[in-house]
């Protein structure tokens, strides 16, 4: 797994805790059950008067990312709420997810994000067929 993955498999692990009351909630994410899509994070309102500046600092933060790539998931693993099953399932569907991270000096077809994946219509089978 490259570094940026293993990054966000350590932010969807946090945000499972989050959910299951296993760490300090500081930030205050908030979660929701719907019957369709299952836990769902809420992502926090930006102000549409904020300067881009602004705006960058809050796309980039754990507040908004942290509940974009949760919400990014397939419903079958943010329903999973025994920790070691979910780690594995976790990891064994980010294995399947193509991982391929930018080098300097070539240009590539997305970011390598889950959240530039999911979008990608050659990995869209990877969540069921389903679009954000």
């Amino acid at each position: 797994m490259s570094f940026q993955r293993r990054r966000e498999r350590y932010i969807i692990i946090h945000m499972w805790k989050l959910l299951h009351e296993q760490t300090s909630n500081d930030l205050q994410i908030q979660f929701h059950n719907r019957s369709r899509l299952g836990t769902l994070a809420v992502i926090p309102p930006l102000s549409r008067s904020s300067s881009s500046r602004h705006q960058s600092m809050y796309d980039c933060s754990f507040a908004v990312h942290g509940p974009k790539l949760w919400n990014a998931m397939p419903h079958y693993l943010n329903s999973i709420a025994v920790f070691p099953h979910f780690k594995s399932r976790l990891t064994a569907f980010l294995l399947s997810v193509p991982d391929k991270p930018p080098v300097r000096g070539y240009t590539t077809a997305n970011s390598n994000s889950l959240l530039a994946w999911r979008v990608d219509s050659s990995a869209s089978a990877l969540w069921g067929g389903q679009r954000v």
